[in-house]
């Protein structure tokens, strides 16, 4: 028995523990916590940014859209602005330190911001431990990875077994470990309706930090919005006054006649809502 044994060449050996050992290698999955961290330090550090960039706002009654100019400001790992300014709208939005407010035509309107507003926190937050207790907030449960695929394409899934869509959850691809996707929705599959689905594409590097050039938004797999980035500054100013929200909310009054935003989505979609705020534009 030793003599044959002896005969079979080397390289089967190491063919026959190349199939049973490396699936086992390849199927272990990294834990939430880790893929989070690897994936701040791979999008890289700025301490600014000055992004330019093209809003499209899609619905079922115009098929190229709406079209509007908006700016964000970046101040990392916790301040944000965003304004769209036309000749005839206004609408800024700031996040400061846990605090929020959006002021539309002059007049404050919310003290927090939408859903679709949330695809920047895995830019904005960009350190594990202050993204990690965002995603907790959105219902995301970092304890909970998997191995899955995308168009072909090998992922790991933060939040859910895939294919399991119905929670909330991020996917990074493998390779790189930056996102790729974002399915935010409520914690079970009744909740549907509320789910959007965020996809990062054309991911370009600047100043070594890594940003995607478009951005789009699905309901039901379907585009409802889309972001296209134009330009990028890395080293911008900002005046403090900019993210002040103290000091924006003695300028702009509240606006009474609007009603609570719970109350407003009992009868609009926010696709819906925001083409109302903005549809004078195109009056």
């Amino acid at each position: 028995m030793q003599k044959h044994l002896k005969k079979i060449p080397l390289f089967f050996v190491v063919i026959v523990i190349f199939i049973y050992v490396y699936p086992q290698v390849d199927a272990y999955v990294l834990q939430g916590s880790h893929l989070l961290e690897l994936m701040t330090q791979n999008l890289g550090k700025s301490k600014r940014l000055l992004i330019s960039q093209k809003l499209i706002l899609y619905d079922n009654s115009r098929q190229d859209g709406l079209e509007f100019n908006e700016t964000l400001k970046y101040i990392f790992p916790e301040t944000f602005r965003s304004d769209i300014i036309s000749e005839n709208v206004q609408r800024i939005h700031v996040l400061s330190k846990g605090e929020a407010l959006t002021v539309i035509d002059g007049k404050a309107v919310a003290a927090s911001e939408t859903i679709y507003g949330r695809y920047k926190d895995v830019f904005l937050y960009n350190s594990r431990v202050l993204l990690e207790e965002k995603l907790f907030l959105y219902g995301v449960d970092v304890d909970v990875s998997s191995l899955g695929r995308f168009q072909g394409q090998p992922v790991y899934v933060v939040g859910a077994q895939y294919p399991d869509e119905t929670v909330p959850q991020i996917w990074l691809t493998k390779d790189t470990f930056r996102p790729l996707r974002w399915i935010i929705t409520g914690r079970t599959a009744e909740n549907r309706e509320d789910t959007l689905e965020v996809r990062y594409l054309d991911w370009r590097i600047l100043n070594k930090m890594w940003y995607p050039m478009r951005v789009e938004f699905y309901r039901d797999d379907i585009l409802v919005r889309e972001i296209k980035v134009q330009n990028i500054e890395t080293k911008p100013i900002f005046t403090e006054d900019l993210f002040d929200i103290d000091h924006l909310k003695s300028i702009y009054l509240p606006d009474a006649s609007k009603r609570s935003e719970q109350g407003a989505e009992k009868d609009l979609n926010e696709v819906q809502k925001t083409i109302e705020e903005f549809k004078k534009i195109y009056e």
